[in-house]
């Protein structure tokens, strides 16, 4: 443990910016009825035994946004193996619970899009925000989760502009998780054609009615650089311009042009070059009309440059930073054989010794930072203001990053995140983040100690020297969640 996080921590105590497990005591009676329950898990609380991270806690660690109280006896119930091919299928588990909480949020499944323009901009972003944070805190298809986190990242839509603002709600459910763990092309296609995609890199304006116009050619390019190919996916600025002719013509219903049917994707045949084309050195015929969407869409799924850079940017996800190359290669060729069968994608990578080896060297993102810190509590949260508002400090709030490429997953853009991330720990194991509660002294309790409290927040049993820190501390719970132990997974 370094000097300058315990003497933080000490400095944070002694002005009274914290209260011990103790001192939390009083508050927590208080609490308790409120925080026991269906999804809290303190009665089947197993903390890890060993010295170095075990498959169980690995698997966790990457599989999920970190492991609850009850995690480690339910998965060791199953085997790591079984797990893994319980959250690959998602619909199997019940998640009853989750979804109950969900139901608060109406706005997320309001049908026709149109009835969207009803609530006010902000309370929409609020809903959408709050129910991925209470999915990722909550639910337990976490697998599904993860990979809905990463595809929104892959897809990224800035809800900001123009009716995104209305529209991301729809494209979260029918595009990204509706699709997180199908089948990679009926994941593009349902992007390309979603109404906030189309709005959000110009799709809806991409037309030529007659040869002196010039397709835009904004989603193209991200089609090509960021969603399937890559930067280095051996594409040209003519394959750019070619790929805009064959998505011209598909437009969707803008608010500003009446209220009817706002949100509805349609094709223009007027508005669409119908000529003859030529995407990677493959011949496009003339007269396809929309059918030129899909050829262009199964020419770059099929693209071995597609299944090189999703097979990278997965391997960065689930074993490191700099992905290893023997990972992407078997990843790469899964994706190709199933024809981008995305659990069987998956499948192969956690397959791979790659995987298995990469243990506890990735850095959370704040995100994952803060719901792995809820998670390892069994807390309870409105996922509110006052939540939200750590997000945004930590550059890390959900739906809210500017430019298509999402928000990175290396470590390096999030090294200054780090004293905001000790001034969540301290604010929130002092029991003052608004809306956000754990029991801790419940907590200890159930672990059986601060021993196997600490093997629950690192992983694995605390050395010597993280032992005495935690003694010295007097605030286990903030130095255990401020610990580069818990950063890392």
């Amino acid at each position: 443990m370094s000097t300058s996080r315990r003497s933080f921590l000490h400095a944070a105590s002694a002005g009274g910016a914290l209260a011990g497990v103790a001192g939390f005591s009083a508050l927590s009676h208080f609490l308790a009825p409120r925080l026991a329950g269906p999804g809290d898990g303190l009665d089947a609380f197993q903390a890890p035994q060993g010295d170095a991270i075990s498959d169980a806690t690995h698997v966790l660690n990457r599989l999920s946004f970190g492991p609850r109280p009850s995690d480690h006896a339910a998965l060791q119930a199953l085997g790591p193996q079984a797990w893994i091919e319980q959250q690959l299928a998602p619909a199997s588990i019940d998640d009853a619970w989750t979804d109950a909480r969900l139901r608060h949020f109406e706005a997320l499944d309001v049908w026709p899009l149109g009835e969207l323009l009803e609530y006010n901009a902000k309370e929409l972003l609020d809903q959408l925000t709050r129910a991925k944070l209470l999915r990722a805190v909550h639910s337990r298809r976490q697998l599904l989760e993860v990979m809905v986190d990463f595809w929104t990242d892959h897809f990224n839509i800035d809800p900001s502009k123009g009716d995104s603002k209305w529209l991301k709600p729809a494209d979260d459910k029918r595009v990204i998780r509706a699709h997180a763990l199908g089948r990679f092309r009926d994941l593009l296609k349902a992007s390309a054609l979603s109404p906030a995609m189309l709005w959000y890199l110009d799709g809806r304006v991409n037309r030529r009615a007659n040869p002196a116009e010039k397709p835009n050619e904004n989603y193209a390019r991200e089609l090509l650089e960021l969603h399937t190919l890559g930067v280095d996916g051996g594409y040209s600025q003519q394959d750019v311009m070619e790929a805009a002719r064959c998505l011209s013509g598909w437009t969707v219903r803008a608010r500003e042009d009446s209220r009817f049917a706002v949100g509805r994707v349609a094709f223009r045949a007027d508005w669409h070059d119908d000529g003859p084309k030529t995407v990677l050195g493959v011949s496009i015929p003339a007269g396809l009309g929309e059918g030129d969407l899909d050829r262009l869409l199964d020419l770059v799924c099929q693209h071995p440059a597609t299944a090189e850079h999703l097979a990278g940017k997965l391997c960065r996800r689930f074993i490191a930073d700099e992905p290893p190359r023997r990972a992407v290669a078997a990843v790469a060729q899964a994706f190709t054989d199933s024809s981008g069968d995305l659990r069987e994608t998956l499948r192969a990578l956690f397959a791979t010794p790659e995987f298995w080896a990469a243990r506890g060297s990735k850095v959370k993102r704040p995100f994952h930072f803060v719901v792995a810190a809820l998670r390892a509590t069994a807390a309870r949260t409105d996922a509110g203001p006052a939540l939200q508002a750590y997000l945004l400090r930590l550059g890390h709030a959900p739906f809210q990053y500017p430019s298509p490429d999402g928000y990175p997953e290396e470590a390096t853009p999030w090294m200054a995140t780090l004293l905001w991330r000790w001034k969540f720990a301290l604010e929130f194991a002092a029991g003052s983040l608004p809306g956000t509660r754990s029991d801790f002294e419940r907590l200890l309790r159930a672990a059986g100690g601060s021993s196997a409290l600490a093997a629950h927040f690192l992983g694995r049993q605390a050395t010597p020297g993280e032992t005495e820190a935690l003694a010295a501390s007097g605030q286990s719970v903030a130095l255990l969640l401020a610990s580069p132990a818990f950063q890392t997974f």
